[in-house]
């Protein structure tokens, strides 16, 4: 199975990782050369320098036979418009695209690409570490 990442920080380079080592063909792509260093010395996957926007950048990477698509840049707009360009363009049926605006992670999920926003995965880590604790402010503000 092929994997293309875009965006080698902290959230890309750990999704690197484990796709890498659950047998994954994963190619990553970052505008900085020195992002390189987030995957280890022993990173066996592929890495291009390059803006994932690019198209000729996506093809190099080999996205025309990948199976999955995870945007995982710093910048909202950027992780959309790549994940589109995935989606539509390429046709890759599984896109991960991260967000870090809720409003739009809610509504680029209805239009077809799997969103991650990081306050949705942390709530979901809170409340259950709360369910026998007495802070009724904090369980109405998960709650929202």
């Amino acid at each position: 199975m092929k994997a293309i990442v875009v965006g080698c920080g902290r959230v890309g380079s750990r999704v690197a990782r484990q796709l890498d080592r659950s047998g994954w063909d994963v190619t990553v792509i970052d505008e900085r050369e020195d992002a390189l260093h987030r995957l280890g010395e022993h990173w066996a996957g592929g890495f291009i320098v390059g803006h994932g926007i690019d198209v000729a950048v996506l093809e190099e990477a080999g996205i025309q036979e990948a199976q999955a698509v995870v945007v995982a840049t710093n910048g909202d707009n950027t992780n959309l418009v790549i994940g589109q360009v995935a989606q539509k363009r390429f046709d890759i049926q599984c896109v991960v695209v991260r967000i870090l605006d809720p409003a739009r992670a809610e509504f680029y999920a209805t239009r077809g690409l799997r969103t991650v926003w990081g306050f949705a995965l942390t709530t979901g880590a809170i409340k259950p570490r709360m369910s026998n604790v007495e802070c009724r402010w904090l369980k109405v503000f998960v709650a929202r």
